[in-house]
């Protein structure tokens, strides 16, 4: 569905994306995932058309539909506004219109809110609605920049509810994220680092390929213990992790880990091996 060859994209002396190469199947819900400044706002526009690369090609297959990293429709326009004027600039015939609007309404959960200006909404609900508008015209790809940057949790586990809802649908899906928890809900998932795809895969397949073991350290000195546990010739990384630290050793050593752990920092109480997640898998390949 969608073809990227050799994209390349340059501001002055700054690469924004390096030789981007990367093919998307139809029916896919592909997560391009990495943390601020990797490239992914410019690698969208780039596909879609909105920024001219200065060297590689783009091939996408089909009609699309694209919602923005920041909210830009008509605040002065209610929501059944905002929707009829994008249903006209997509010339989406009359007969078509009252029933489209309607089932993105319903599907959207703004139905109760059509004739709210957009400029009220809340940002969960603006998102929603930047949503249906890219939807009114039945694309078959959609692309979506960062969709859930700024939302509230439950706001945001309704959006991915609906982007399910319409990948299930046969639509083919490419949403960026910097968040590794949603790299997890995509059927494949490709990792950008300073404008360069760095890994792509399904989930499961990336984590299969981790090269380590992961053991949890937990531990009221994070930052003290973290340098103890450094120098230790097993230790491949160790990356401070909500509460206590993410200790990346060498496989073959494994098994006597958690004893030579707890010996390197005195008074650590639990060491605890856990399986890969996406965050420790990017870690690994940025490192």
């Amino acid at each position: 569905m969608i073809t990227v060859r050799n994209l390349t994209k340059t501001y002055g002396k700054t690469t924004a994306v390096d030789h981007l190469s990367m093919e998307i199947a139809e029916g896919e819900l592909f997560g391009l995932v990495g943390p601020d400044g990797a490239g992914k706002t410019t690698a969208i526009r780039l596909m879609i058309g909105i920024l001219t690369p200065n060297s590689g090609e783009v091939h996408v297959a089909g009609t699309t539909g694209y919602v923005s990293q920041r909210f830009s429709l008509y605040g002065d326009l209610t929501v059944q506004e905002n929707l009829e004027l994008f249903a006209d600039l997509y010339h989406v015939s009359e007969t078509a219109l009252t029933e489209r609007t309607d089932r993105l309404m319903q599907f959207s959960r703004l139905d109760p809110f059509r004739n709210r200006l957009a400029r009220d909404l809340s940002g969960g609900m603006k998102q929603k609605l930047a949503l249906s508008c890219a939807l009114i015209h039945t694309p078959k790809v959609l692309f979506l920049d960062e969709p859930t940057t700024g939302v509230d949790p439950l706001s945001r586990r309704d959006l991915w509810l609906l982007l399910f809802e319409l990948w299930q649908s046969g639509v083919t899906i490419v949403v960026s994220t910097p968040y590794m928890d949603e790299a997890e809900r995509c059927s494949r998932v490709g990792f950008l680092s300073a404008g360069k795809l760095i890994a792509s895969g399904r989930p499961d397949e990336l984590r299969s390929k981790f090269g380590g073991v992961i053991f949890e350290v937990v531990t009221e000195h994070k930052f003290k213990v973290q340098e103890a546990l450094r120098g230790l010739p097993f230790v491949r990384s160790v990356t401070v992790f909500g509460e206590g630290l993410h200790v990346v050793v060498d496989a073959d050593a494994a098994e006597s880990a958690p004893e030579k752990l707890r010996s390197a920092a005195p008074g650590v109480p639990a060491v605890t091996r856990l399986e890969p997640s996406m965050e420790d898998v990017f870690f690994e390949l940025v490192k």
